[in-house]
């Protein structure tokens, strides 16, 4: 390969990288040289002269001493770039998404979906649609949706907002009134779980959502919850071994 193509070669991965560096700023309040470090296989020197970049191309990258980097709040970019494998990735992950049995997870992804071939160019949104065509999950069609509520909760969770919501037992169809704080949720079995702090029992409990008779955001906030959810797993193993 010539000095120039190696030259081009080089120039090209590292506006990659700098794409995919202003991605990740954008995703996360802050974030420090090594983990950058370790996600695009780089030097903390290197990551240091992209970050300059960044700042002499108009970008307000703020250091946090001894913490890493951030943009200035209220900073952001057009998210109109996407590789077409990227895309790739979003269309066949709908086709997965639209055998969920939450129907407002489904109705928001292929909103999603829809602003992702906006954005592509003609070409690609051929290609798009054609792998939209030619990629099928086959799905349980008998079964409706058995949720809507997933969109709300996410919600919730993010917001730290108290929920009530009329619950049905599994076990002995009882149904009692709670008031939780939303923690994690699961998916398993084909089925959405909510882990919430349980202001009736005083303890977490898991909650089938589609056990929900009914289902409302409060307008009061709780305190976040100091634990961790892998905290709160190894805590479950740990019990599970020592019974």
């Amino acid at each position: 390969m010539s000095s120039n193509n190696q030259y081009q070669s080089g120039s090209a991965t590292r506006l990659r990288r700098l794409i995919a560096l202003l991605t990740v700023l954008q995703t996360k309040r802050i974030v420090n040289a090594t983990h950058l470090a370790t996600r695009f296989k780089v030097s903390t020197r290197t990551v240091y002269r992209d970050i300059k970049l960044l700042e002499e191309a108009g970008v307000p990258v703020f250091t946090e001493e001894g913490k890493g980097f951030s943009l200035v709040e209220g900073y952001k970019i057009s998210p109109l770039l996407f590789t077409e494998s990227e895309a790739a990735a979003v269309i066949t992950a709908e086709k997965l998404v639209a055998g969920n049995n939450d129907a407002s997870l489904v109705r928001n992804y292929r909103n999603a979906t829809d602003k992702v071939k906006a954005v592509l160019r003609y070409a690609e949104k051929e290609k798009m649609n054609l792998l939209s065509e030619r990629v099928k999950v086959y799905v349980n069609n008998d079964e409706k949706p058995s949720s809507s509520h997933l969109t709300e909760l996410q919600q919730a969770l993010t917001d730290y907002k108290l929920i009530k919501i009329q619950y049905c037992a599994l076990k002995e169809n009882e149904i009692t009134e709670r008031v939780v704080e939303p923690f994690a949720l699961f998916y398993a079995a084909n089925k959405w779980l909510l882990l919430a702090f349980c202001r009736l029992r005083k303890d977490y409990r898991f909650f089938r959502v589609d056990r929900f008779q009914s289902f409302h955001i409060l307008a009061e906030r709780f305190e976040p919850h100091k634990m961790t959810i892998s905290q709160y797993l190894n805590g479950l193993a740990e019990e599970s071994r020592n019974p």
